[in-house]
């Protein structure tokens, strides 16, 4: 599946049901799946308003056998239909203890895409937001078999028996962004940086490149810079990448903290994504924008442009941590 540092590469892989192609393109007519009411939804008692972070209240332990859906607000804009594409924000909530696992309604966060098709997504999320409005905001319970199964999610404190309770906003909804072809299937377009190599300014971590391109990156010793930093470590000269274009990159990602890599395309296949349309973090997208393509970019992303005071808890990411980010600018695409 297409990897999206939006919310988080490392989030979106946690919510996603499966590795596989990229999403088919939707058809304006496709139609959606409702899911119902239950007991157990119609028990989650939601207050606040649409885009803000709720207040949530509900009798742990909530179960059920299957997802059940309740409305809270009813949106009036496009429905999310079959294979388009959602831009939600939620509230994640383990149904056995009534914690709060993640929000992308506090500070930092930031809307998700969400791909309305059960092969790509976790079903109860897609179930939550298919037949929604724009507009909705929605509770979900969802039973381990449409969640994370018998595994569990350790890193966002799922266990295998745990239903999960989602509290979601539907903000927007379209077509799945077409992506640019990717270069394991197109053998013009290069796997690794091929710019002409540039000194790194002192203080920046250290990348050290295998014969493959991909990176190992030291990370120095102290505390990192508190504002973004980037620097070129190959100049390409191809064309500029602009705000909007679709960019196909190789990318590392690290923890300025623990010098520890939390998500890569490296051994998996180069990302593609739209730059500063809010598919990713703000400081990815402004490490890339102006700068060219056959380019190796090395930028420092503290928290205000990464992920926020809430973090990223299924990345050991907190909420205070600098990020470091490798990337291979391979292709563009301009926006259409």
């Amino acid at each position: 599946m297409l990897v999206t540092i939006a919310a988080s590469t490392v989030l979106l892989g946690a919510l996603a049901g499966c590795s596989g192609s990229p999403a088919p393109s939707p058809s304006a007519s496709a139609p959606c799946s409702l899911t119902a009411p239950g007991p157990a939804s119609d028990a989650v008692k939601v207050s606040g308003d649409f885009d803000t972070h709720p207040t949530t209240t509900f009798t742990a332990p909530i179960t059920t056998d299957i997802t059940e859906r309740t409305v809270v607000i009813t949106g009036t804009g496009p429905v999310a239909s079959n294979d388009s594409q959602a831009t939600i924000d939620f509230t994640l909530y383990n149904g056995t203890t009534g914690a709060e696992l993640y929000t992308t309604l506090k500070t930092g966060g930031v809307p998700i895409p969400v791909t309305v098709d059960e092969s790509q997504f976790l079903p109860g999320l897609v179930k939550a937001v298919s037949c929604s409005p724009v507009g909705s905001r929605v509770v979900a319970v969802v039973p381990p078999g449409d969640a994370y199964g018998a595994n569990g999610n350790a890193s966002l404190g799922v266990a295998a028996t745990d239903t999960l309770v989602f509290v979601v906003d539907v903000k927007d909804d379209g077509p799945v962004p077409s992506a640019t072809p990717s270069a394991t299937l197109d053998p013009n377009i290069p796997t690794s940086a091929t710019g002409a190599p540039q000194a790194a300014p002192v203080g920046f971590p250290t990348v050290t490149l295998a014969a493959d391109g991909k990176p190992t990156v030291a990370i120095p010793a102290g505390d990192p810079p508190t504002t973004f930093e980037s620097a070129v470590l190959k100049k390409g000269d191809g064309a500029t990448v602009a705000s909007g274009d679709g960019v196909e990159v190789q990318y590392q990602g690290l923890i300025w903290r623990t010098g520890t890599v939390f998500d890569e395309s490296w051994g998996k296949q180069p990302a593609t994504f739209s730059v500063g349309t809010g598919q990713v973090i703000d400081g990815f997208s402004q490490a890339l924008i102006g700068q060219t393509v056959g380019s190796q970019i090395i930028a420092i992303i503290p928290p205000a442009q990464g992920y926020g005071t809430p973090g990223l808890p299924a990345a050991n990411i907190n909420g205070t941590d600098t990020l470091v980010f490798v990337v291979d600018i391979l292709a563009t695409t301009p926006a259409s």
